[in-house]
């Protein structure tokens, strides 16, 4: 009886769910139901999933409109009818135009026009498929209206929009954020009626009792309309099932691929890998995945074929297949990886392949995609509103003051609040949780063999690829699965690296960065693992990180991939990583394992490390299938698709125990870690992928520091900041210049050993003009003197200026004092020329400035420099203005275990963590005047007292702790040291 309800998809407008929306018409004894959210169609395929489990018939359609201006309702009469609806809303939300007063034809779809705009335009006449639309407030009208008259088109259309008196005023306030007004001059025509709500189907019977007809047209209506998608056990994969023109053709294809490359990974392939590639091809085959492997071997060779680099990980990295045809770099042999990870009867999805390409190549892969295959479109994901955040958007549109607003956001106590306030934080808690507005997926691509309208309207974010309107769980729901193409900028440093190495180092011998076998083996690659010099390789250079390798002392691959996956939370939190540490430093602590556990895993020494190990358990301890042991790692980490599935896999892995004649206490024992942390930790193959990434950036980091670093550099750094990244460069050789006229570009330079910082750093130098500079040096050669710069380059005196308190003209060897007035002398006579019409033919001569001796001081460059670069490339500590009192060096920790001392450094990094009991503490990493690290921890107790505030040094006095051979400080008291001030301000 409803054919025109919004939930909270017509996004700020609507007020609830859609399965709110649901138990609404249940409520109200409604059989069947339409939702039209407003020009939008993301809760569609959940509404027709939750409706089947609650007995009422779904339909489904979009309510056209032009801000809050409703043009149409259109219903879906059948799934083509909403590929039609979808196609058609398309159109208007990726050109951005307007929708019109009346649509074109639609193959299976009704059209309802509502009762006024019917009298606005003065309709006469109707297709079969369009009607009119009366809702309870115009029934007075009809009655004296042409209109009634057209007996068989006048439908019920009474809009559903809030519940109760408090869903219109949240309505309201949503549509004050979305106008950006207050709420006091909100115009009714952006709002909704109080009366846009449901009503009992006998309550909605009697109001239009003098209209039979129109009661039964409105039944008529939605029981024509059926729309059907499979969900649970009726699910069909609907990615793009062939690769090629049969399935037959799709399974000679990777079997061909299989023989052709296998001997690329082994050149003598032993009966384990034939086996067990046999096996795998067998269940990719009968499970019909054969394509997923195809598409996913297509893009990898687009890649290749343009020198893009990419790592395959994720759950496919279990694969031999995978490995084999070079969609991943993992050998699963040689790991141990279950296949059984990746593909198991029990798992209905296609497997699960996270492909990462550098960030600079993910959008031109991602075009590849749209261009080579049909129907494509990328996930969305909605961004809701947090709560911090509406109670700020709720002040504004209450018109409190900022300082009201600011406290709010903040939280304060109930007492202090007036009456405004609290309905801000009243409604802030309703509308929490909202959808706000659609996003783009960080990494889904979907590639289906239907239409992608056949399931969604599509809209065009700023990325430039149509996107569909659901997120990735209702596209599990309904079969369809993503392809996740992921940008990352380690792979970028990579490519980059080589291109610099080969121009610094013409005569150098060719890199080839694919042979990782022997960068495992290659000792001086390994000691950077082990002594902490991994700064600026990607996924392994976190002070977390490089203090456990520290720990642990890897150096090799195997050790990698295993601290890849402790340093992650779950095996942090249960304790499991330390015993790790234990067992692996300390042979004979092997010992201390429980027996049963040690024969499970004597790789990891009894230790459940990797997401796999969780299966291994299952299966060795509790006898259950691998298949079986999958769902239990699933369910564990949140993504089990069945609580019912999960719970009987438990009650299996318990009983199953009991009968081998575990006792209960082990039982538990062990059920225990394994829920401790099978939620958090990695996946063996997953680490492994990385750390084969790891081990190509560590060569480099090795063998060319200076041009790796360039290139960490030049794209964007990654745990730590610009300047730290800096320091990594002198410390390995590197002399660092300024900016420079003559010899910088827009990002660094590396010329020798000398890096020369892009003009990139220059917060407030204008792109043009970066441009300008760059161009006039291509295609004339080098700078001479200012005067010759400033015939050559249209400037601003803004804009210059920055370049000589950079001191960016260094070459002519003038004080930079001199340079600004006469740059200021010389452009005030020729007021400024931002825009230079043509070359000059002949250069004017300028005229020669006597400027007086002025006097200048060091410490003036760098505040210079903090300024405009945001860092110094001076000794912060010869900043300082307190007298260092006796301390001791970072490489001497190890000399003063459990003793009191003081050591001075510069902050590299800081953050706040909990400990195991809750409460607050400080972990933070210096580097002492010599350039060595060293770590402190303000625990509870000093956390607060000796906060740290802001990059500087600091003086921490306290306890050196040890563990495992890497040494920390507990901090007892810290304090930033004071700095030399600007000598210009103290004048």
């Amino acid at each position: 009886m409803y054919i025109n309800c919004h939930t909270y998809y017509s996004l700020r407008y609507g007020t609830f769910s859609e399965i709110e929306l649901l138990h609404l018409a249940i409520d109200n004894g409604m059989n069947s139901i339409a939702l039209t959210d407003i020009n939008n169609t993301s809760a569609c395929m959940n509404f027709i999933q939750e409706a089947k489990k609650l007995n009422i018939k779904p339909v489904i359609g979009v309510d056209f409109r032009n801000g809050n201006k409703q043009q149409f309702v259109a219903l879906s009469k059948s799934n083509t009818g909403f590929e039609n609806i979808n196609r058609y809303l398309s159109s208007f939300l990726e050109s951005k135009t307007a929708i019109p007063e009346k649509p074109k034809k639609l193959e299976d779809v009704f059209i309802i026009y509502p009762f006024e705009k019917v009298l606005e335009l003065n309709l006469n006449t109707f297709s079969e498929h369009e009607f009119i639309g009366v809702s309870i407030a115009e029934i007075n009208k009809l009655r004296f209206s042409y209109v009634r008259k057209f007996e068989d088109k006048l439908v019920i259309q009474q809009q559903v929009t809030i519940r109760d008196k408090k869903d219109f005023n949240a309505h309201r306030l949503l549509r004050a954020i979305d106008n950006n007004t207050l709420l006091s001059k909100l115009p009714t025509s952006e709002e909704c009626l109080q009366s846009d709500k449901m009503h009992s189907k006998s309550e909605l019977k009697a109001y239009f009792k003098e209209f039979p007809f129109i009661i039964s047209n409105t039944e008529k209506l939605l029981k024509a309309c059926n729309v059907y998608f499979g969900f649970d056990d009726e699910r069909e994969n609907q990615n793009q099932n062939l690769y090629l023109n049969s399935f037959e053709e799709d399974c000679k294809m990777l079997l061909d691929l299989c023989d052709e490359k296998i001997h690329e990974r082994y050149k003598n392939p032993s009966q384990k890998v034939l086996d067990r590639l046999q096996k795998e091809l067998k269940v990719i085959i009968e499970l019909k995945f054969v394509s997923f492997f195809l598409i996913n071997y297509d893009i990898i060779q687009y890649a290749k074929r343009n020198n893009f680099f990419h790592v395959g990980r994720g759950s496919g990295a279990n694969s031999i297949v995978a490995y084999i045809i070079g969609i991943t770099d993992v050998d699963p042999v040689e790991l141990d990886l279950y296949f059984e990870r990746f593909i198991n009867p029990f798992r209905a999805s296609p497997p699960d392949f996270d492909i990462d390409f550098s960030w600079k190549d993910r959008n031109t892969v991602t075009q590849y995609i749209f261009d080579r295959f049909d129907n494509v479109a990328l996930m969305a994901t909605y961004v809701t509103f947090k709560y911090r955040a509406v109670v700020r958007e709720l002040g504004k549109v209450f018109g409190l003051p900022k300082e009201e607003i600011d406290k709010l956001s903040k939280g304060t106590k109930k007492g202090e609040l007036d009456d405004i306030s609290k309905l801000v934080l009243r409604y802030g808690k309703l509308i929490e949780g909202f959808p706000n507005y659609v996003s783009v997926h960080s990494a889904g691509v979907l590639i289906l063999d239907k239409p992608v309208h056949y399931y969604s309207a599509t809209s065009l974010p700023p990325k430039g690829f149509p996107t569909v309107q659901f997120d990735m769980n209702i596209a599990d729901d309904v079969g369809i699965f993503k392809f996740d193409i992921l940008g990352q900028r380690g792979l970028a440093k990579i490519k980059d690296a080589l291109a610099i190495i080969k121009k610094n180092n013409p005569n150098a011998p060719a890199i080839d960065i694919t042979d990782v076998e022997r960068f495992k083996k290659d000792e001086n690659i390994n000691n950077l693992l082990k002594t902490g010099g991994a700064i600026g390789a990607y996924y392994v250079e976190s002070p977390a990180m490089r203090g456990l390798m520290q720990k642990l002392q890897t150096e090799d691959y195997i050790g990698l991939v295993a601290a890849s996956s402790i340093v992650r939370p779950g095996v942090s939190g249960s304790g499991m990583k330390d015993e790790f540490i234990k067992r692996h430093r300390f042979p004979e602590k092997r010992k201390e394992a429980h027996p049963i556990l040690l024969e499970i895993m004597p790789e990891t020494y009894g230790v459940m490390v990797y997401q796999e190990d969780v299966m291994k358990v299952a299966n060795k301890f509790a006898d259950l299938t691998l298949g079986e042991a999958d769902v239990l790692r699933r369910g564990m980490s949140g993504k089990s698709r069945s609580a019912a599935e999960f719970k009987a896999v438990e009650d299996k892995f318990i009983a199953n125990s009991r009968k081998k004649g575990h006792d209960d206490k082990l039982i538990f024992e062990i059920w225990n870690q394994i829920k401790s942390f099978a939620g958090y930790a990695f996946a063996k193959g997953h680490s492994a992928s990385y750390a084969v990434e790891s081990y190509q950036s560590l060569f480099l980091k090795c063998y060319y520091p200076i041009e790796f670093m360039v290139a960490v550099l030049n794209n964007g750094g990654g745990f730590y900041s610009v300047e730290h990244y800096i320091h990594e460069a002198k410390m390995r050789g590197a002399k660092i210049e300024l900016p420079c006229i003559n010899n910088s570009e827009h990002v660094n330079r590396v010329i020798g050993k000398t890096i020369y910082l892009g003009f990139g750093y220059l917060k407030s130098l204008e792109q043009l003009v970066i441009q300008r500079i760059l161009n006039e040096r291509q295609v004339y050669g080098k700078f001479k003197s200012l005067d010759d710069f400033m015939d050559r380059v249209s400037i601003s005196i803004e804009q210059i200026t920055i370049l000589i308190r950079i001191n960016a003209f260094r070459f002519v060897s003038t004080p930079k004092t001199e340079l600004l007035w006469k740059a200021t002398f010389r452009l005030n006579a020729t007021k400024q020329r931002q825009v230079q019409e043509q070359k000059q033919l002949f250069r004017a001569q300028n005229q020669d400035f006597i400027i007086p001796q002025l006097n200048s001081h060091w410490l003036e460059d760098v505040y210079d420099e903090m300024e405009l670069l945001d860092f110094t490339i001076h000794d912060y500590f010869s900043l300082t203005t307190e007298e260092f009192k006796p301390h001791i060096k970072a490489k001497e920790m190890n000399q003063y275990v459990n003793k009191k001392v003081l050591l001075y450094g510069k902050l590299v990094n800081t953050r706040f963590n909990k400990t195991s009991q809750g409460k607050l503490m400080r972990l933070s990493t210096f580097i002492d005047k010599e350039g060595n690290y060293f770590d402190a921890v303000h625990f509870t107790d000093v956390v607060h007292q000796y906060p740290i505030t802001g990059m500087g040094i600091y003086g921490c006095y306290g306890e050196i702790t040890e563990r495992f051979g890497f040494c920390s400080m507990k901090v007892i008291q810290s304090k930033k040291l004071s700095v030399a001030g600007d000598p210009r301000l103290t004048k």
